[in-house]
């Protein structure tokens, strides 16, 4: 099933979508998308109405970041010592029966934070096993590098789809009747992962690793990934762009007010980056060759947070939207850079790298956030934005340097 030619098919996403595992990760995928991002707003608005703390409300979003790098870490070992099917629908109804539980009328503010950690920390195992059963399921060659991709745009898009439907969902709902949704959507998903996949050995029975406690066997997968040169460079190549990306998303807000523009606009800059993803995501996978993709990520990593130098110039809100957009679009790299993760990583350890690398990805976009509204506080947006490429770009050159010496 996998595909080594240089020239893709002629619908190149298409010949994904043939493959009938594909399909049901897919749809599981979008359907549980949407539903925590729902989940996610209803949450919010619900903590808020019952305590009144912008504080709190604020760190209902925030929670969604910072158990990933606990669970990414500790429990990373499950991905490669558990049949990935049991592992995807177990995490699926671990995360329904929490939303259920916050939508009972009598769950408490804090009993409501603590489950969004659960359901957080949860979240990297999910999402590392499903990566890795991609290479089962799609083969090591392309068509695992456009899995990946489709899988990215449906998260950019559900998070375009989602905060709009949630926003009107919950004029007409109260929060907690809202939050069924959530549970509704990581059901759908147990049911068509259940039904619509079939079932493998754990990757550690086929390769015949796999003994020591949960939490050992994790701890010393990520030593040995990071023991490793070319992996570690590939998994800094993943991380560190996405750190400074979220700069002007995190300062929309304070961003259209310096410009003397409404909420529209906020909302049109948090809508520009994804907008941008998509498009040179679908871009890339359809019309590049796979070796065309490669060649190009490196130099498209390393240009990727340019536009934002441009923030310098204090641009106007159509300006901005432009460059946030042109940035957006050079995430596109990672085709290239998923080829060559999933070709360095042995496949006893494959589980586990992609659950670091997804539990890595979140938690430096939440430090990242974090950092640009702090440093907002002592500068206007516009120059933390253009600080941001600044360094980012340095650092980033870096790790290109690092990839390229490690191959």
């Amino acid at each position: 099933m996998s595909t080594t030619s240089s020239a893709p098919p002629r619908s190149p996403y298409r010949a994904v979508f043939a493959v009938h595992e594909f399909r049901a990760v897919f749809a599981a995928h979008t359907l549980s998308l949407l539903g925590i991002v729902v989940g996610e707003i209803a949450l919010s608005v619900l903590v808020y109405r019952m305590t009144g703390s912008p504080l709190l409300s604020a760190l209902t979003f925030a929670l969604g970041f910072l158990p990933y790098v606990l669970g990414g870490t500790l429990l990373a070992g499950i991905a490669d010592r558990r049949p990935a099917r049991r592992v995807l629908v177990t995490c699926d109804l671990l995360c329904a029966a929490g939303a259920v539980a916050m939508a009972l009328p009598g769950t408490p503010v804090a009993a409501l934070l603590a489950l969004r950690c659960l359901n957080a920390a949860v979240a990297p195992v999910f999402a590392g096993t499903r990566a890795a059963t991609l290479g089962d399921i799609l083969g090591e060659g392309d068509l695992f590098v456009l899995g990946r991709s489709l899988l990215r745009v449906v998260a950019q898009g559900a998070q375009l789809v989602g905060f709009a439907a949630g926003g009107v969902l919950l004029t007409v709902v109260a929060p907690r009747t809202a939050l069924v949704a959530t549970a509704v959507g990581f059901l759908a998903s147990a049911a068509l992962l259940r039904l619509g996949t079939r079932r493998r050995p754990a990757r550690s029975a086929r390769s015949g690793a796999g003994g020591g406690g949960l939490m050992t066997a994790s701890l010393a997968g990520i030593r040995e990934l990071f023991a490793h040169r070319r992996i570690r460079a590939l998994i800094l190549l993943s991380w560190i762009p996405p750190f400074f990306l979220v700069t002007p998303e995190s300062l929309a807000a304070p961003y259209a007010h310096d410009l003397g523009a409404g909420a529209t606009a906020t909302g049109l800059l948090l809508c520009a980056m994804p907008v941008g993803a998509i498009t040179g995501e679908v871009l890339a996978g359809a019309l590049l060759r796979p070796r065309t993709r490669e060649r190009i990520a490196l130099p498209l990593a390393a240009a990727l947070l340019l536009p934002f130098l441009l923030y310098a110039l204090r641009p106007s809100l159509g300006w901005s939207l432009l460059l946030a957009a042109v940035a957006g679009a050079g995430t596109a790299y990672t085709l290239g850079a998923d080829q060559w993760f999933i070709a360095a990583v042995p496949e006893e350890l494959r589980g586990r790298a992609m659950t670091v690398l997804s539990a890595g990805t979140m938690t430096v976009q939440g430090l990242g956030m974090a950092l640009a509204g702090a440093a907002a506080e002592f500068a206007p947006p516009h120059m933390v934005v253009a600080g941001s490429g600044l360094v980012g770009t340095v650092a980033v050159a870096a790790v290109v340097r690092e990839v390229v010496r490690s191959r």
